[in-house]
């Protein structure tokens, strides 16, 4: 599905709301826009939870205990030398 836009006299374009939809995003988000090198713009809905301390402790298992930094680096290090 594609859309035709019109730009405003101010250089603005407004989304459709099936654009919106698509992108998952509501009034007051915001959204990434990444200038491609072949000419093309690319719209980037926000991550979710915005920032890294979002995901902390989604793959925690029940019974595991948490690893360190060095210890991941150190497995890291020795399945390259396998």
């Amino acid at each position: 599905m594609s859309f035709e836009l019109t730009i405003t006299a101010k250089g603005q374009v407004t989304l459709r709301q099936a654009v919106l939809d698509h992108l998952g995003l509501k009034p007051g988000d915001k959204v990434a826009v990444a200038l491609l090198r072949d000419g093309k713009v690319e719209l980037v809905p926000p991550a979710t939870g915005h920032d890294l301390r979002s995901v902390r402790g989604r793959l925690r298992r029940a019974g595991q205990k948490p690893v360190s930094l060095e210890v991941m680096r150190l497995a890291i290090e020795a399945g390259r030398t396998r």
